[in-house]
């Protein structure tokens, strides 16, 4: 049996599966394909929090940090691990229903 592929469906078979790859894919100085570095403009925008809270976690050595000079600089791998150990797990996860009060539009 033969099968014939175009070449637009051999580029989205690649694509693909470089897209399945991407995140385990490493460049060659061994480290992740994303090594941003965050200012501490950039960090407070990239958590959602106000530029003197970064200010103030560094202070109190609650938030990784590297500096360059006079300047405090974050990487995003750093930050996003340190996020993951800041996650608190659910004590009592729902084992039933919860009641609603009446009159909210809700069976």
């Amino acid at each position: 049996m033969k099968f014939e592929l175009e070449q637009k469906d051999l580029e989205a078979i690649a694509t693909g599966v470089v897209d399945q790859l991407r995140p385990l894919l490493k460049n060659t100085s061994g480290t992740d394909v994303d090594d941003t570095i965050f200012t501490v403009e950039s960090l407070s925008e990239y958590l959602h929090v106000s530029e003197q809270w970064v200010y103030e976690r560094v202070q109190l050595k609650e938030v990784p940090y590297a500096k360059v000079g006079k300047f405090l600089r974050f990487k995003k791998k750093v930050i996003d691990k340190w996020l993951d150990e800041q996650t608190t797990p659910a004590v009592n996860p729902l084992t039933r229903r919860l009641k609603m009060a009446r009159g909210t539009g809700y069976a």
